[in-house]
């Protein structure tokens, strides 16, 4: 039952905000929200990112050391040993890429660029396509009798 007393709007009639710093009619006035005095109580107050009230901030506190290169190209590293060991056990063939080294388990990430080191022994002559080789991974492959195929 609807009494005088106990009137409300109906839903969605009222959609303005108070209006902050519009007189003391509006109860929002005098300080408009913002408190007594100080900083963030100025209009035009912005504080840096990481500002920690005037304390030194923790990016200037933590000691920082060397030097991170944004260029470095991060590659996948696969020896001419391991190759040796991987066409010993059966699980790749005499053609070696990508997709043949990620089914045997020894590299996951198909997106990163592949580099063969010549760490280790091969005496089986294999096909190989990488995108890049160490000086001596070229020179074991080959004295094996295998191929070198560069990508892209």
């Amino acid at each position: 039952m609807k009494h005088i007393g106990n009137l409300q709007y109906n839903e969605g009639s009222k959609h303005r905000k108070k209006r902050i710093g519009r007189g003391e009619g509006s109860g929002y006035g005098g300080t408009s929200t913002r408190g007594h005095k100080g900083q963030k109580s100025r209009k035009s107050y912005k504080h840096p990112r990481g500002f920690e009230g005037g304390q030194m901030p923790l990016l200037r506190r933590i000691p920082k050391f060397g030097f991170n290169n944004r260029n470095r190209k991060e590659y996948q590293i696969v020896n001419v040993g391991q190759l040796q060991k991987l066409h010993e056990d059966g699980k790749i063939q005499q053609s070696i890429g990508l997709d043949e080294l990620i089914a045997a388990g020894v590299i996951k990430n198909k997106n990163l660029p592949l580099k063969i080191l010549g760490e280790g022994e091969l005496t089986v002559a294999l096909n190989i396509t990488a995108d890049k080789f160490s000086e001596t991974a070229k020179q074991k492959i080959e004295t094996a009798g295998g191929t070198i195929r560069l990508n892209g």
